[in-house]
């Protein structure tokens, strides 16, 4: 029997999308604040799948400093991908700007059009339909002013964006609090209605009613929810949000969002990741997502062809004149903050005022942190000029919670420094003189807390400080991301002289690793 595990994609890749074009498969992904926004995905398999980079790559299709100043987790919501009549559609929301819109390509790398903005329509996580009659059906839920809450539907014009119809209130989902994510199917003659309910927390769950008219009224499965973990012991928890595809020999999966839960607690630090399980039907057409309701770790493939794992590329020595798809900015960057034609083979940062702990675009780049266990190792070439010129590595969840390991200049003295921001805490827990140039900074990453060291470059590693992944968990630090391990410099209120030169990153899965328990005990 072939098999695979969950998750398929690692890391903060929330509100899976996917749709199927003859034998290939593409997957967006909820981006939040970070640009470039949406990540795609290509599969042959459902199972392996290699990013091809990002729907919206311009700051003309995603504004993420709005009118006011940015909170956290807005920018790019449940995004939603359909293909029709030879051209891939995306539909979404930009929470920093409250607005809903589209995008069409003819070929899912790109290029993507311009934002075709929703007018009248007001609702987040949109979804699209286009029915067998040539109707396009809008399908999300409740707009930013109050809505009685639910699934709400209009008709569309897809190509000039207009509501062809009055936007109508067609489901109020199970009694579940918050029912969003919702995705209108046409499968065995049936208008299939699935939402996501319980909020996207330890009770999600997926829901699902149908109708013989897009409109309803809708009848709930019996059987409701069709997907759910909430109150088991297994690994994978809060899941929902999903979306169904039939493959190319006819069998049906459903991707969705589940999260990983650090050892011993109820705390997660990956963000919610992309899960695939198999779907049957029953003898009255309903949906059966995975182990009657349950994703499990590992699931049977079926019939899947499934391919090679795609080898993980450890280091990125950035040589290639261009940043790979696995790395993102927060926020819009400013143009002149990174570079790389300051040096060759260098990505070079350039500090800005904004620092990590501001509500700004930082110059910062960085990239999901998808492993429990893991290593980061960077080499740092970086001179401080002045007083508050920084640059260094991060472990970032938000303005409020993140760590870091640095390089900066204090009472005209170069010192390495060793930060930690928890709330309104913020502590500069250790420091010591470093007058060499060029420095390797490194994270070590287990379930319990990030380690961080230094060294000469061709000497032994030290430590120089220690922060609790428990502390930068969604449940203590908000929002919906997960963990980014990133690069970053600043002036603190000032814009660098000094510029900071990274010669490669390293991300060393260490999955299979054991936790040492005495060095837990220690540490705790």
């Amino acid at each position: 029997m072939k098999s695979y595990k969950n998750p398929i994609i690692p890391g903060f890749h929330p509100d899976p999308s996917v749709c199927r074009v003859g034998e290939d498969y593409y997957l967006v992904n909820s981006s939040f604040d970070y640009f470039p926004g949406i990540p795609i995905f290509h599969s042959k398999d459902l199972v392996n799948w290699g990013q091809l980079g990002h729907v919206l790559t311009r700051e003309s299709q995603l504004q993420l400093m709005g009118q006011f100043p940015p909170g956290w987790s807005e920018g790019i919501y449940a995004p939603t991908i359909r293909y029709h009549a030879g051209y891939f559609y995306v539909i979404t929301t930009n929470i920093s700007i409250q607005k809903s819109f589209y995008v069409w390509a003819e070929h899912p790398e790109g290029p993507w059009s311009e934002p075709v903005f929703l007018e009248g329509w007001g609702g987040v996580d949109p979804s699209l339909l286009f029915d067998e009659d040539g109707k396009v059906y809008l399908t999300g839920t409740t707009n930013f002013f109050g809505e009685q809450p639910g699934i709400y539907q209009a008709e569309l014009d897809i190509k000039s964006g207009e509501l062809l119809s009055e936007r109508r209130l067609i489901w109020e989902g199970t009694g579940g609090s918050h029912p969003e994510g919702p995705h209108l199917y046409r499968i065995h003659g049936w208008y299939y209605l699935m939402v996501a309910e319980g909020g996207t927390e330890y009770g999600h769950m997926e829901t699902i009613a149908r109708s013989c008219n897009p409109y309803g009224p809708f009848e709930s499965n019996p059987a409701n929810p069709i997907l759910s973990n909430r109150s088991t012991p297994k690994p994978i928890q809060a899941t929902g949000h999903a979306d169904l595809v039939q493959a190319a020999d006819g069998s049906w999966w459903c991707v969705f969002l589940g999260i990983r839960p650090i050892a011993n607690a109820k705390r997660h630090i990956l963000g919610r990741e992309t899960n695939l399980a198999p779907v049957s039907w029953s003898e009255e057409g309903w949906p059966i997502v995975g182990n009657h309701g349950i994703a499990e770790l590992e699931h049977d493939a079926g019939n899947l062809p499934i391919g090679e794992t795609m080898k993980w590329e450890q280091r990125d020595d950035f040589d290639r004149g261009t940043l790979g798809p696995v790395w993102n900015f927060y926020r819009n960057p400013i143009p002149d903050s990174w570079s790389f034609e300051e040096r060759s083979s260098c990505l070079t940062l350039k500090g800005q005022t904004c620092s990590l702990s501001d509500k700004g675009a930082p110059a910062f780049v960085g990239r999901r942190q998808q492993h429990k266990n893991c290593e980061i190792n960077v080499l740092l070439e970086f001179e401080p000029s002045a007083d508050g010129e920084e640059a260094g590595l991060t472990v970032f969840m938000n303005e409020k919670f993140h760590y870091e390991i640095a390089k900066t200049m204090k009472d005209g003295s170069p010192k390495l420094i060793f930060r930690r921001r928890i709330g309104s805490l913020v502590q500069i827990e250790a420091e010591v003189d470093y007058i060499e140039p060029s420095v390797m900074l490194g994270i070590q990453a287990n379930e319990v807390m990030y380690t961080f060291t230094f060294s000469i470059p061709g000497e032994e590693p030290e430590m120089l400080g220690k922060g609790e992944v428990a502390f930068l968990t969604k449940e203590v630090a908000g929002g919906f991301a997960g963990a980014y391990f990133a690069m970053y410099s600043t002036g603190n209120g000032k814009t660098a002289n000094a510029l900071a030169h990274f010669d490669y990153f390293d991300y060393i899965p260490l999955e299979d690793k054991p936790l040492n328990l005495f060095s837990i005990f220690e540490l705790s």
